[in-house]
């Protein structure tokens, strides 16, 4: 601690109280292993006191580690060691020691993801486990995080337009359309630059099933072991990057052809908004902005040019512009908050559910103020925010970030609660606890009724006090005897073109 000319107050230890805290300094570390490529982001963020809020008012980029090909072993699984000695050196040549890390993500990603031991990539930051926020990125999930990493939800409120942002990866490529800071519609698609990759000699040495079926459609061959012609590669290559186009520019009011959907991995998009602006994130679009030369024995640079190629003959009324990152877009930081929650309206039953660490917020768009509501209005857009982070299987705690207004009487607490037990019906008959926040003092009354009324038959905790963004997660720990508060630490993924906008900037209360 040091005290600095004017009287204010600067720390740099996130265990210290926020009462007094005028400035916070936290070192972070961002992880993104992907089917294509693996890199870090290094990061000093720094937190402001305003009037009774901390916000994010700074984020340096410490380091930039090198961009690694993912290693895969024989059996085409992650070769864990190798990518573990890669981070190793990383954190040297940064100059930081796990121990200086305050907080961090690790984002696993597209192909990634499906490898059998993926979970053992995780575990090669076991002992960070408190700080970090550890996503096993699916498609819907990856495709919201690109957006906001590249910058194109901050531009659709800069801009005012309509922005689509194109993820074009190693294994799949993602679409999301931006609209008013939203990410309003998104898709993914079973076309990467790896697909096919080739060894140092030219020879095809891995093929995905995707490629396979592309292949068969444009009558190409592919053989592992074996060169590619020439001619192949260019047909493979065109029939990729129009089925790209397809997607991102249907024509309106036509179903995708059933050999364009059956490369889908989400539903199409419903395309409600038009994009004006088009960017591109992901390794391809280095290509695309014509920032890197180098190949990667893979298809990256002719799949780029070609997608480049159609865009620019055959998207009429749409504008390309470059986004505020590329290749790093899917992760660019963590930072981590500490509020204390008061203890005289929220609910945890039972008590010894606590603590829960990491947990995933959704925010469902739902309108809380009319005098009436619809529990199965409710129950639908708790199911759309579950699809859209990948979290409907119910397979992991989440956290409902709600925003009550009006009164809280007996119906319209009733048809709440309703609706959270429908749309949280596969988490609650896996016998995960239910947790609720909100910024109401109305927690109590919510978590009571859920069990006493409704009968969840699971543990609920109820909190209030606290603002929430889809996005953060939250570690709730264990009940103080003293005063019956329980203190939330919110994890935020910190994206460098949307802290400060407002919408997408995230803050604390300190109470």
């Amino acid at each position: 601690m040091s005290e600095e000319a004017g009287g204010r107050i600067f720390f740099s230890n996130v265990k210290r109280s926020l009462e007094v805290e005028d400035e916070i300094v936290l070192v972070s570390v961002g992880v993104d292993i992907g089917s294509s490529t693996s890199h870090l982001v290094f990061s000093r963020l720094v937190m402001e006191r305003l009037d009774n809020r901390y916000v994010v008012s700074e984020r340096t980029v410490l380091h930039e580690s090198d961009v690694l090909l993912t290693p895969y072993a024989q059996n085409q699984t992650i070769d864990a060691l190798r990518l573990g000695a890669f981070i190793e050196s990383q954190y040297e040549a940064a100059g930081i020691t796990p121990t200086k890390i305050d907080t961090g993500a690790l984002i696993l990603t597209g192909v990634a993801v499906r490898r059998s031991n993926a979970r053992l990539i995780g575990e090669l930051f076991a002992q960070e486990a408190g700080k970090f926020v550890s996503v096993s990125a699916g498609d819907a999930l990856e495709t919201t995080l690109a957006a906001f990493g590249s910058g194109a939800v901050a531009l659709s409120i800069r801009s005012g337009q309509v922005v689509m942002n194109i993820d074009m990866g190693g294994g799949t490529t993602k679409f999301a359309i931006c609209h008013e800071g939203q990410v309003v519609d998104i898709t993914a698609l079973d076309v990467g630059a790896r697909i096919v990759s080739f060894d140092e000699h030219g020879n095809v040495d891995r093929i995905e099933e995707a490629a396979k079926e592309l292949a068969r459609e444009a009558r190409v061959k592919i053989e592992l072991g074996k060169p590619m012609d020439a001619l192949d590669r260019s047909e493979l290559v065109r029939l990729m990057a129009k089925r790209v186009l397809e997607v991102a520019n249907p024509l309106p009011g036509i179903p995708l052809a059933k050999q364009v959907s059956d490369l889908l991995r989400l539903d199409a998009m419903e395309y409600v908004h038009r994009p004006t602006i088009l960017t591109f994130s992901g390794g391809v679009s280095e290509y695309i902005y014509e920032r890197q030369e180098n190949s990667f024995n893979d298809l990256g640079s002719d799949l780029a040019k070609e997608v480049k190629r159609l865009v620019l003959e055959q998207w009429d009324g749409v504008q390309l512009s470059e986004p505020a990152q590329g290749i790093r877009a899917t992760v660019v930081g963590a930072s981590q908050y500490t509020v204390q929650v008061s203890g005289s309206t929220i609910f945890v039953e039972p008590k010894e559910t606590l603590p829960l660490r990491n947990i995933a917020v959704i925010a469902p768009n739902m309108d809380l103020s009319a005098e009436t509501l619809e529990a199965n209005t409710i129950a639908q857009a708790i199911r759309k925010s579950l699809r859209r982070l990948d979290l409907d299987k119910g397979d992991a705690v989440v956290a409902i970030f709600y925003q009550w207004s009006g009164s809280a009487s007996y119906a319209r607490l009733d048809a709440f609660s309703h609706g959270i037990q429908m749309g949280l019906e596969a988490l609650i008959c896996k016998g995960k606890p239910v947790v609720l926040v909100g910024e109401a003092d109305c927690a109590g009354l919510i978590g009571i009724h859920c069990q006493e009324e409704r009968h969840f038959g699971v543990p609920v905790i109820s909190v209030d006090g606290v603002t929430l963004t889809e996005l953060n997660f939250v570690d709730i720990g264990e009940m103080f005897e003293t005063s019956g508060a329980v203190p939330v630490v919110i994890k935020s993924l910190v994206f460098p073109a949307s802290t400060g906008l407002g919408k997408t900037g995230f803050t604390l209360e300190a109470q």
